[in-house]
């Protein structure tokens, strides 16, 4: 690949990125109330699992970087999932789960492909391929949640507290696209492959939608 600039690099992501649409079936159903309580306690389950994993792959990105821009970034992000964890545990408790539940949840390997994707670039990735990824698919991300936080109030009889969760996640994060980009850049200027950045981004949204995939399996 040509040498790319940053904002050029994130623009060839979303492309990328939304070239092959994706249905996503679980939030289909969702938005009609035909998804069944118990399959909502799979997505609190797997959440918890994915969320503290990404809290703690963000910390690691920002232990391996020794200044601003991408310590920052991925302190900021990690701090955010630490915030909603804690806002999950009102999502489960609106299910009848506690946390003792949650831990006991038995995880589906397919759903937890993104976090372990994510784990291992925070170990063995760069900042620019994470921030990348994170930025091209957030988009997408915040939109799903933004779905499922009203498909639950109007299907399920849930309270904002209860979708406090979603909401938090429907939104990026004040300066985020600036800051990610900004990593992006500064991977781009020290030398980073740009073919390998873009690839952590495709990939990254190959595993998420595997997510939702598992969720919605075997529902018609």
């Amino acid at each position: 690949m040509d040498s790319h600039s940053a904002p050029e690099l994130v623009a060839r992501a979303r492309e990328e990125i939304s070239v092959t649409p994706f249905r996503n079936r679980f939030l289909d159903l969702l938005d009609t109330g035909h998804i069944p309580r118990e399959r909502l306690a799979w997505l609190a389950g797997e959440e918890y699992r994915i969320v503290g994993s990404d809290r703690r792959s963000f910390a690691l990105l920002a232990s391996r970087q020794p200044g601003p821009p991408a310590d920052e970034l991925f302190l900021g992000l990690a701090q955010g999932e630490g915030q909603a964890l804690a806002l999950l545990q009102d999502f489960a408790a609106a299910l009848g789960l506690s946390e003792k539940d949650l831990r006991a949840y038995e995880p589906r390997p397919a759903a937890q492909a993104y976090p372990a994707y994510l784990a291992q670039r925070a170990a063995f990735g760069t900042a620019a391929e994470v921030a990348l990824a994170m930025l091209a698919n957030l988009e997408e991300w915040g939109g799903y949640c933004a779905r499922a936080a009203e498909a639950l109030r109007a299907h399920y009889g849930m309270d904002e507290t209860a979708v406090a969760f979603f909401r938090f996640f429907a939104e990026p994060p004040p300066g985020f696209e600036e800051q990610a980009t900004a990593v992006v850049a500064a991977g781009l200027a020290a030398g980073e492959d740009p073919t390998a950045v873009l690839r952590a981004a495709r990939l990254l949204h190959a595993y998420e939608t595997g997510f939702w995939d598992c969720l919605a399996e075997g529902l018609e």
